[in-house]
């Protein structure tokens, strides 16, 4: 754990949050700031910044929480669709590993934005790349 960290703290019930479920592995809470109602977070118990920091059976559980969390959400709210979302490296605005869960909707103003070359990091030779260093 560390006692900086907002997620942490929430954890510990040291900060309040909405808690939706938690185990011995993971907690899940609404986002304070959501995209779309509904809009929850999933976090794993042990403090880490990046996916490829968790152990594989946490972000098993981080998965099958998703599943769960999703079909709760279609009990309570009509949606077309949903997103899963995860920001790593720096861009983990936490420094606490989360992923988000929300409903979408038509016309809901969220979308991914791209620069005019995307189509130019579309080709074999990326391919290549990635595939050469995947290890598993």
């Amino acid at each position: 754990m560390n006692d900086d960290c907002v997620f942490c703290k929430i954890i510990n019930r040291d900060s309040d949050a909405h808690i939706i479920c938690e185990n011995e592995k993971i907690i899940c809470f609404l986002d304070i700031d959501p995209i779309n109602a509904g809009h929850i977070l999933i976090v794993p118990k042990i403090h880490c910044s990046n996916l490829e920091e968790v152990p594989e059976e946490i972000a098993k559980e981080i998965i099958r929480t998703s599943q769960h969390v999703i079909k709760a959400l279609k009990c309570v709210y009509e949606f077309p669709g949903y997103t899963i979302m995860q920001n790593g490296g720096n861009f983990c605005d936490f420094g606490h590993l989360h992923f988000h869960v929300f409903p979408r909707y038509y016309e809901d103003g969220f979308g991914w934005t791209f620069g005019d070359s995307k189509f130019q990091m579309y080709n074999e030779s990326v391919a290549k790349k990635i595939k050469a260093a995947l290890q598993i």
